[in-house]
């Protein structure tokens, strides 16, 4: 009789913990591209779709503006949803999605660190400059042009391209499988594309918004337990 009600509880706290991993993820779903598109839209000069590629131009966007870095850590603070939901929607894959969700996870976590790295190495290291004096600030204008430049190993941060692609992969193993409607993959993968793009935050914003319709019912879904995972 012990072991019976031994074996309940552990049953009743096993169904428990995988509701409250179902929530979460679904919850991680939905944040991440509100998230990525609020970290946009703080962006100076968001309507602009010309590249910055003079230094001036540059320094005068972050220098200037609170809301820039703000933007930026909140891009960053992605990263933990972002890395959730590759790896639920991993989960969701069976059959010939399978090992499109398990690549896209692989892929797709591995961009998702890299654009932490991008934020820290690119954004964060900005902050230490902003506020110096005219003076101090073009005596490092070598340093900082060298982190414009992105010189040295700071190519690396080009990485995080792989974010997108992993989840495209993901989002395709899903559509094969109909488990999500067509309309809703294609909106997804669209919006990932518009992420693929040299910083014009004009058009990542489109690709956030894009993502939105496609995430958000889904991590809907997913709380509502309509998108079973393979070990659910």
């Amino acid at each position: 009789m012990k072991n019976t009600v031994t074996n309940t509880q552990i049953g009743a706290e096993a169904t428990q913990l995988a509701r409250v991993k179902q929530v979460v993820s679904g919850l991680c779903i939905m944040v991440f591209p509100v998230m990525l598109m609020f970290g946009f839209i703080t962006h100076p000069n968001i309507l602009s779709l010309a590249m910055v590629t003079d230094y001036v131009d540059w320094t005068s966007e972050w220098r200037a503006s609170t809301a820039f870095h703000v933007g930026h850590l909140l891009v960053m603070f992605a990263v933990p949803p972002i890395t959730v939901s590759c790896l639920w929607l991993m989960g969701m894959a069976r059959g010939r999605g399978a090992w499109l969700g398990f690549v896209g996870a692989v892929t797709g976590v591995f961009g998702a660190f890299m654009l932490a790295v991008d934020k820290g190495a690119l954004t964060f290291v900005l902050t230490a400059f902003r506020d110096l004096s005219e003076d101090e600030f073009a005596a490092s204008r070598p340093a900082i042009e060298a982190i414009f430049n992105r010189d040295g190993w700071l190519w690396v941060t080009w990485l995080f391209i792989f974010l997108p692609l992993g989840v495209i992969l993901q989002m395709t193993g899903l559509m094969l499988e109909q488990t999500v409607p067509r309309w809703q993959g294609v909106v997804t993968i669209v919006g990932l594309l518009l992420l693929i793009n040299p910083d014009i935050e004009i058009i990542s914003t489109v690709g956030a918004l894009l993502m939105c319709a496609g995430f958000l019912p889904l991590g809907m879904q997913v709380i509502r337990g309509n998108c079973r995972r393979r070990d659910a």
